[in-house]
C-alpha cells in the first residue's frame, strides 16, 4: 500500500472549491521583507488544502476552527508554535518547535515519529490580518512529498478578497483537490471540558489517518 505523509496542522471541512491548477511554481516564494516579530502571536486556522487524500478525508469530517500561539525569544534560532484543540470531550494544547533558516519566512521542522521533514513558507500576510502558508512535506526513505496550503486569520472570519486570494495562490501551487473551510464552534480554553469535538494531533501521516 502507497504510504504518503500529510505533516500539516488539524483542519476539517464545513464548505469547499474545486480548483483548476495552474503550473507548479518550481521555488516556493515567501513574504517580501518578511517580519518575524509581526508574525509572532496568536492566529487561528481558517482553511487548507493538501495533497494527501485520506488526510483531507478524515479534516471533512470534523470541520472545526482552532487557535495557534506563535513565540519566538530574541536571539534564538526558533520559535514555537503551541496549537488549542478540542480532544476528548476537553481543551489541549500540542506544541511544535520550528527552525528558522537563511531565508526570512521559511521555518522547518523534524517530524521523528513519520520520518518526515517539513519545510513551511508564508507566502503571503499583512501580519494584521491574514496569513498563508505553504508547507512542503518530504518522508524519508520513501521520498514521498506531500504539499499543503493553509490560511490562517487574527479572528475567526476573513474577507472575501483574502479567501479569493488564497485560491489564487493554491491554483499556483498545483493542488486541485477541494479546499477545507473550518466552522466557528467557539473558542475553548485548555483543561476547560466542552461539547466532544474528535481532532487529531498537529502532525499525522496519511496512513495513520
Amino acid at each position: 500500500m502507497q504510504r504518503a505523509v500529510c505533516l500539516v496542522s488539524l483542519l476539517v471541512l464545513s464548505s469547499a472549491w474545486i480548483l483548476q491548477a495552474d503550473p507548479v511554481m518550481s521555488v516556493p516564494l515567501t513574504q517580501e521583507d518578511f517580519d518575524l516579530g509581526r508574525f509572532m502571536g496568536k492566529w487561528f486556522e481558517l482553511a487548507v488544502v493538501s495533497t494527501c487524500p485520506r488526510y483531507m478525508q478524515r479534516k471533512r469530517g470534523n470541520p472545526v476552527i482552532f487557535a495557534l500561539e506563535l513565540q519566538h525569544v530574541a536571539f534564538e534560532g526558533n520559535f514555537t508554535t503551541t496549537a488549542t484543540i478540542f480532544r476528548n470531550s476537553s481543551c489541549q494544547q500540542t506544541s511544535t518547535n520550528y527552525g528558522l533558516t537563511k531565508t526570512p519566512g521559511r521555518f522547518f521542522h523534524h517530524v521523528a515519529r513519520f520520518g518526515g521533514d517539513v519545510d513551511s513558507f508564508v507566502v503571503h500576510s499583512n501580519y494584521d490580518e491574514y496569513a498563508m502558508m505553504l508547507l512542503l512535506s518530504t518522508e524519508k526513505p520513501s521520498g514521498i512529498k506531500t504539499t499543503t496550503i493553509k490560511l490562517y486569520s487574527r479572528t475567526m472570519s476573513v474577507r472575501t478578497a483574502v479567501l479569493d486570494e488564497f485560491k489564487a495562490v493554491v491554483r499556483q501551487h498545483g493542488v486541485t483537490d477541494a479546499i477545507i473551510m473550518n466552522q466557528n464552534k467557539g473558542e475553548c480554553v485548555p483543561g476547560q471540558m466542552t461539547t466532544p469535538v474528535t481532532a487529531e494531533p498537529q502532525v499525522r501521516a496519511c496512513q495513520m489517518c
